[in-house]
């Protein structure tokens, strides 16, 4: 067999898998519910299987301060102790997550809310203490998730929708950021699905100029990406996110969009939507 076949065979092989979408949603959505009723709306509407992950930071806080518990924050990122735990744990995988889930059985799609210890889908380890001791945060590595279980779940025509919630496979629950949980789940199922990852918030996708939403880049590789920080144009809390797509990229995902929650619909009207970030453009 020659190089040529090769290519061939690996090409048919990568248009016969089914299409898989992960989408993340942030607060900015979760925290308006006509924005939210629109975007599940479009997510319903999408060809193939799909997987939606979200967060609640928002409201998690609210919740905390009603109940007398102080949000610790470092950096952004939360400090979970153990009554933290429990508020998020209610409120990730209770308020939020069965509220989505209510939200997209109203439109016809049969939804099952998630946290990574159901099914033992997404296992976690501890954060080790270093400078900062963050509690039960959960980090996750390249053995965490579960694709064969997530698979058969979503081919007995299930939805998956997972909260920022993990486990350690010793009985404790743990709190994980929400967009690494999304990558993950789109690097482990890209070998079985032609996976792309969306991120969706309140940007139309990546600005030449944060401040004009006009400005928006299409399309941007590896190489584009480079010149992109070297201009100062990308930086601060979108270098994070754009490092991690480009990761998954490399980690066999087809691509990663990043794009406002209210143009998902774009996707399924064959419009453009958001900034798309591949190999090659």
């Amino acid at each position: 067999m020659n190089k040529t076949d090769t290519v061939s065979i690996e090409s048919t092989e990568i248009a016969a898998k089914e299409s898989l979408h992960v989408i993340k949603i942030g607060g900015n959505v979760i925290d308006n519910s006509e924005n939210l009723y629109h975007f599940l709306k479009d997510f319903e509407s999408l060809d193939g299987y799909k997987i939606l992950v979200h967060g609640g930071g928002k409201v998690a806080t609210q919740v905390a301060e009603d109940l007398g518990i102080e949000a610790r924050l470092v950096d952004g990122r939360r400090i979970t102790d153990i009554e933290t735990l429990r508020v998020v744990t209610m409120v990730y995988g209770g308020l939020i997550n069965k509220n989505i889930v209510a939200q997209l059985q109203r439109f016809g799609n049969n939804a099952i809310g998630l946290t990574g210890a159901d099914g033992n889908f997404i296992r976690a380890k501890k954060r080790p203490v270093k400078t900062i001791d963050y509690g039960f945060v959960g980090d996750i590595d390249e053995n965490s998730i579960n694709p064969g279980n997530i698979s058969r779940l979503m081919e007995a025509g299930f939805t998956p929708v997972f909260c920022a919630i993990t486990h350690d496979g010793e009985g404790q629950l743990l709190n994980t950021n929400a967009d690494t949980i999304a990558s993950a789940l789109a690097v482990n199922l890209s070998s079985l699905y032609n996976t792309t990852l969306i991120y969706c918030f309140e940007k139309k996708g990546v600005l030449q100029d944060i401040d004009d939403e006009n400005s928006l880049i299409q399309e941007i590789d590896p190489e584009h990406y480079e010149k992109l920080k070297e201009q100062g144009i990308i930086h601060s809390g979108m270098l994070p996110k754009l490092d991690n797509a480009f990761t998954a990229i490399a980690c066999g995902v087809k691509a990663v969009i990043i794009g406002k929650s209210n143009d998902l619909g774009n996707i399924k009207n064959n419009k453009p939507f958001g900034t798309r970030l591949s190999k090659t453009t």
